[in-house]
């Protein structure tokens, strides 16, 4: 095993030091591993709460910041925060005007954040959930009941920040970010797996020469293996699995997230094969990002996220925001 790492119990604590380290216009509170904006609770604004196993980084403390979430709980590697983390995080940045937390749809996240949602609710906090399960690849999977909640919540953070740091109440929120959700698909291809450090070894096996078609973010299977593709046939496959379930009716934001170990050399020429398939297609897009923001440790492989943006989505997309992992307009 090569890892930059002391040993696999402190991987978490001592990255969320680091972290803290490189960011001091957040609060990181290592012990109980939650990230918050500093200036939390923000007086009459809706407050973001989300969070999730740790080895998906940025995701999500790298998503803390004005017009983005105020608080984030990382959990252990691929294993969901608990309640009482997120808890700690409603109370900290609730100003009065409420707290939406964002969940992945994996069973863990969904039970504690359940959990959590009736126990904040009992300290006086208004609280709204939000379930993303963007990923059309397999209806269920060894992490979840469903679909799994994969790069479609980059898009859910961030459209639902901007309309709660416009002062939207927390109806409208939920609302947008429900939204969002519903108009947002995504595929995940894996060239390689992963190696969690407490392993050591790969988490799967996956033969030279072969890829996994519609991986998940823990290395969960796809739907199916086949011989090593050119960047443009997995853009074709990629982009058609979630164009068949979609189906836009207009133009699209779209996402190519790397899985943690794909250089943005191929990124980048990835991103141009799934431009060309939307050009075919005759999808239209409104805005791109490309880069590592909803990995899989040192999985190398991609997703592609494609959201229906309408005039105000896109308005709230453009809007400004200041995190580790996404700045723009500020």
């Amino acid at each position: 095993m090569r890892m930059l790492i002391n040993v696999p119990e402190t991987v978490v604590d001592d990255g969320l030091r680091g972290f803290a380290a490189a960011h001091p216009e957040l609060t990181v509170d290592v012990e109980n591993r939650i990230v918050l904006r500093r200036d939390a609770p923000v007086a009459g604004q809706v407050a973001l709460v989300s969070g999730g196993g740790s080895g998906h980084e940025p995701l999500h403390a790298g998503f803390v910041g004005p017009g983005m979430l105020a608080g984030a709980c990382a959990g252990a590697i691929f294993t969901s925060p608990v309640p009482d983390q997120m808890v700690r995080a409603a109370a900290a940045v609730d100003s009065g005007a409420g707290v939406l937390f964002v969940v992945k749809n994996y069973t863990g996240d969904v039970l504690n954040f359940d959990m959590a949602a009736e126990l904040t609710e009992d300290e006086g906090i208004q609280v709204a959930k939000v379930l993303v399960d963007d990923d059309v690849a397999v209806t269920d999977s060894l992490y979840t009941a469903g679909r799994r909640g994969t790069g479609a919540t980059l898009f859910v953070e961030k459209i639902a920040g901007a309309a709660a740091e416009a002062g939207a109440p927390l109806e409208r929120v939920e609302s947008i970010a429900r939204r969002v959700n519903a108009r947002s698909r995504s595929f995940g291809v894996a060239l390689s797996a992963c190696t969690t450090p407490a392993k050591g070894s790969p988490t799967f096996e996956l033969p030279d020469g072969e890829l996994e078609l519609g991986i998940g973010i823990h290395g969960e299977p796809g739907r199916e293996r086949r011989p090593m593709m050119t960047s443009g046939e997995i853009a074709d496959f990629a982009v058609d699995a979630v164009l068949q379930d979609l189906r836009p009716k207009g133009p699209v934001l779209a996402l190519v997230n790397g899985m943690g170990a794909t250089p943005l050399l191929e990124l980048y020429g990835f991103n141009a094969e799934v431009q060309r398939v939307l050009g075919e297609r005759g999808v239209p897009v409104a805005r791109t990002l490309v880069g590592n923001y909803v990995t899989s440790l040192d999985m190398a492989g991609c997703s592609v996220t494609l959201c229906e943006a309408d005039e105000d989505l896109l308005r709230l997309w453009d809007a400004p925001v200041s995190t580790p992992a996404l700045r723009w307009g500020r």
